[in-house]
Parts: C-alpha cells; sequence; structure tokens
C-alpha cells in the first residue's frame, strides 16, 4: 500500500470508528461536553444527532473509553430489533438471568440498577443509529426512564442518530418520551476549508507522517468542495486520492490527482 511511500506507519483515513482519530472541531467539542454533562449530572435522556458520516460512532467510543469505572455503559448498534429482541439484548448486556416476560426482566433489571444506585455508581445505555428504531421499541425506551429514585435518575439514556431521528421524536404516539429529553445536541460537519485542513493534517499526524504537506491547499480546496465537510466523505476521497498518488509516484497530492 501506500504507508511507506508517504512516510505513514498506518492507514490515516480507514472508515473504521477509531477514537484515536478524532478531531476536535467546536460542533464536536460541544456533543462532548453535553454528553459528559448529562451523564455526570445524570439528566436522563439525551439526543445527539447529525448527518451520515460526521463521526457520531466515533464520538461515541471517545466517550466510552474515558467514562471511569463507576460507569458502566450498555451499547446496542443494532437499531432494527423487535420489542422482545430488545429486551433479549438488555438482558444480555446487563447479565440479567432467569427471567421469562417483560415484567421479570423488568423487575430484575430494577434491582440492578437500585443496587448500583445505592453503591454511587452510574448506569448507561447507549443506542446508535436510533433513527432506525421503531416507535414500539422507542416507547419501551421511555419505559426505562422510569427507573429513578425520588432524586435522581438510575438508568441514562443516550440516543443517537440521523436528522431523521428528530423527526421520529416528532410522532404524535411519542410525544411522551420527546418530553422526557432533557438534552439535545447536533454534530455537524467540518464548516469550511481551514477546518478540513486541518481535520486532514491531524489524521495524518496520528498515523506518523513524516511530513504534513502530503495534500496541497489546492487538493484541500477540492476535498471540502466536494464533501460539503462531511468526516467519512473526506476520509473516502483522501485515502483514494493516496492510492492513486502513490500509482503515479506523486509525492504532492493535487487537485489534478
Amino acid at each position: 500500500m501506500y504507508t511507506e511511500f508517504y512516510g505513514l506507519k498506518e492507514l490515516p483515513f480507514a472508515l473504521t470508528p477509531d477514537p484515536r482519530y478524532i478531531y476536535f472541531t467546536p460542533s464536536h467539542t460541544e456533543v462532548m461536553a453535553n454528553l459528559h454533562y448529562g451523564i455526570e449530572s445524570g439528566k436522563g435522556l439525551i439526543v445527539v444527532t447529525g448527518e451520515v458520516g460526521t463521526g457520531k460512532t466515533t464520538m461515541l467510543r471517545w466517550v466510552m473509553s474515558r467514562l471511569d469505572r463507576t460507569v458502566m455503559v450498555a451499547y446496542i448498534f443494532n437499531p432494527r430489533l423487535s420489542v422482545t429482541e430488545f429486551y433479549q439484548h438488555l438482558a444480555t448486556l446487563f447479565d440479567v438471568q432467569n427471567w421469562e416476560s417483560k415484567s421479570d426482566l423488568l423487575f430484575e433489571l430494577g434491582k440492578v440498577l437500585e443496587s448500583r444506585h445505592s453503591r454511587g455508581l452510574r448506569t448507561v445505555l447507549i443506542v446508535d443509529e436510533a433513527h432506525g428504531l421503531s416507535p414500539s421499541v422507542l416507547e419501551e425506551i421511555r419505559l426505562l426512564c422510569n427507573f429513578e429514585s425520588d432524586t435522581a435518575k438510575q438508568l441514562q439514556i443516550v440516543l443517537t442518530g440521523q436528522p431523521e431521528l428528530r423527526e421520529v421524536l416528532n410522532y404524535p404516539e411519542l410525544r411522551q418520551l420527546k418530553q422526557r429529553v432533557a438534552l439535545r445536541c447536533e454534530l455537524k460537519a467540518l464548516p469550511n476549508v481551514e477546518e478540513t485542513a486541518q481535520y486532514i493534517s491531524s489524521r495524518l499526524k496520528v498515523a506518523g507522517a513524516d511530513r504534513l504537506d502530503i495534500f496541497s491547499p489546492g487538493a484541500v480546496d477540492y476535498i471540502f468542495r466536494c464533501t460539503a465537510g462531511i468526516p467519512r466523505a473526506i476520509n473516502n476521497l483522501c485515502d483514494n486520492a493516496l492510492l492513486n498518488g502513490f500509482a503515479g509516484g506523486d509525492q504532492i497530492i493535487s487537485q489534478a490527482r
């Protein structure tokens, strides 16, 4: 591959959500601050939205990796679950055994949450790609918000998804869930060429680049215009540009390449 040719230790623009490569735009900083504040303060239900490819999953993994040991995180990334499958998944994530019905599971889950809360421990359920959840599963999530003491929520819930999630929460049948949202935040694309240049340089640096001027200013401008600042699209275009540049023996990626 092109890594040795460009003085890289690893692929800088892989599409996997590696938290080492997170780039802190003002939007990322704001969303992460909201997540940390919401979890630390026991706000209950937090909703994070963002366009496809803006880095929601990468951000979630970065946040999860930095929560202390007093926080237990249950992470669901498959939204195509029926209500029964959702509860089966919850039972596995929270290690709830010996249940036969939903009421059994909720009773046992309640004991787990109460025990953790009484010891000063926090519990967080994160559902990624939540825009794909059915209204029936979202209604069950609303019921999970009822796990609380007189003074605090025993279960923090974070829903992340594409902008369509905001539309889903406007469904009349989900108005009770919408009313429970304590914090809302949005992850946005890179706003300009300057941020795009810094994003590309940041990823090259993490990948161990000997130099950060692999992409010419003209190439960066072209990349921004082609991708509208969407990080995943930038990664894809940069990766292909480096591959083509390597094939053509180009040390500098220009707009033409």
